[in-house]
């Protein structure tokens, strides 16, 4: 099978060539983007804990990825959460988009699936949100509050928190 991690070694073997480039050869380019994502693919597969499995429906599409996260400790214990990562074209200048597919209650997660991760920010007044130097394994940080009503009910009743966690996690985190 063609994986684009093999399109790159073989697109790299054409240009030590000295055969002229011919039009067909100008269609198989790679993007500064795909090029990016062999080596930061690479990495984020190398830095990920066991409870996370990342994968990609399409080899060949690198910039379109699924990670599965299956936590082993805290008030996530034992769901099995999906999120959806595309990486743009004008990555690594812009951040890849991502959101949760699985329903989750959670402060920094909306019931849609909206994650807020300042990171994930193109501009971000605190200096936090995206720059060029970012990487994949960047996104493996979550620590940015969005669903107001669930960071609300942590800090008020982290019992009843605890249980509504629970509860979607049995109805939807399977």
């Amino acid at each position: 099978m063609l994986t684009l991690a093999s399109k790159l070694k073989r697109d790299d073997g054409l240009k030590g060539s000295r055969t002229p480039a011919t039009a067909s050869d100008s269609t198989r380019r790679v993007s500064v983007r795909d090029r990016l994502l062999v080596k930061e693919v690479a990495e984020l597969e190398a830095n990920l804990p066991c409870t996370c499995k990342v994968h990609f429906p399409d080899p060949n599409k690198l910039h379109c990825f699924q990670l599965t996260v299956t936590p082993d400790e805290g008030y996530y214990q034992g769901g099995k959460f999906q999120f959806e990562t595309e990486v743009p074209d004008a990555y690594n200048m812009v951040p890849p988009k991502v959101k949760c597919l699985t329903k989750i209650w959670h402060p920094n997660i909306t019931e849609t699936g909206e994650i807020c991760l300042s990171l994930l920010r193109e501009h971000s007044i605190d200096g936090t949100g995206w720059a060029p130097t970012r990487t994949l394994k960047d996104l493996l940080n979550f620590d940015d509050p969005l669903n107001i009503e669930a960071a609300e009910h942590h800090l008020r009743d982290k019992e009843d928190f605890r249980n509504k966690v629970e509860d979607y996690i049995k109805h939807y985190a399977r």
